[in-house]
């Protein structure tokens, strides 16, 4: 798998999607331009994917979608739920990241 969700991630993602007033069809994970390093991630979620442009994982019975060009930078990455005393997030673990700036919300290849 390209793409994988720890468990405590998944379990995350359910409970925010359980809350969301309309219904998904699942989280989208995208790389987008941006950030002090050059790219950086999107999460939300989705009402819409398309068989061709994306790839569809499925995390007992979450949907995740990843579009194709997203999936150039992401092989082999796991998101991560972590709470701590600086708060609370998604984590992406990329092994095709370079480097990361201090702020550690962007990345470069």
């Amino acid at each position: 798998m390209a793409i994988m969700l720890t468990k405590k991630a998944e379990d995350k993602v359910k409970e925010i999607l359980s809350e969301q007033p309309e219904p998904y069809a699942g989280l989208r994970i995208q790389v987008v331009g941006g950030g002090c390093s050059g790219f950086q991630y999107r999460m939300g979620f989705d009402k819409n994917f398309n068989d061709q442009s994306d790839q569809i994982y499925e995390f007992d019975g979450l949907k995740v979608f990843v579009d194709k060009q997203s999936l150039l930078y992401m092989d082999g990455a796991e998101v991560d739920y972590i709470e701590g005393l600086h708060g609370a997030g998604f984590k992406f673990n990329n092994p095709n990241v370079a480097g990361s700036c201090g702020c550690g919300s962007s990345f470069s290849v």
